[in-house]
């Protein structure tokens, strides 16, 4: 056997400290001579400054709760009308240049009343107003919901495993 035919991997125990002098960790263990790092019990947390005003207690907060949900794409009824084809999704909305990204939740709302939509197009997307949902059954069109797509994936084997563990959880729901 050669040096470099070696298994051995880099498995280096912890340092046991506070085990005697001649363990080498011994007497104050790493910790220094006296004060309050080196007592047992309580130990500060990030902000502590020594027992003046933090800078987290120092900083003035914003009122109120920020989400941190994103909300999904607006798409106008009206805006539809652009877009040609018997079936209307996300891609279609993206090719379009209506909605930024189609891996994204999409909701159709019809803010402007004075404008309509005269396609009879089946729609699929995440979400769309009751309004939305009438008009287009008043056109002759219809709304379909689907769930987002997901991303393609840039690494092939954490694709197969996060698909591998989606189907697993379908299979165990029903």
């Amino acid at each position: 056997m050669k040096y470099n035919e070696l298994q051995a991997g880099a498995n280096k125990d912890k340092k046991r400290v506070g085990r005697g002098i001649s363990a080498g960790g011994g007497k104050t263990a790493g910790r220094g001579t006296k004060g309050q790092n080196s007592r047992t019990g309580k130990k500060l947390n990030a902000t502590f400054m020594g027992g003046q005003r933090s800078l987290v207690q120092a900083i003035p907060k914003s009122k109120g709760f920020k989400s941190i949900r994103v909300p999904a794409q607006v798409v106008y009824l009206d805006q539809l009308n652009d877009v040609k084809g018997a079936t209307i999704d996300v891609n279609a909305l993206f090719d379009a240049g209506l909605i930024s990204t189609p891996y994204h939740s999409v909701k159709i709302i019809a803010a402007r009343k004075d404008r309509e939509y005269t396609g009879k197009a089946t729609v699929k997307v995440q979400a769309a107003s009751a309004s939305v949902k009438a008009a287009l059954n008043k056109a002759g069109g219809a709304f379909e919901a689907v769930e987002v797509a997901q991303m393609p994936a840039s690494n092939s084997r954490r694709a197969a495993a996060r698909a591998e563990k989606a189907e697993k959880t379908t299979k165990s729901s029903k």
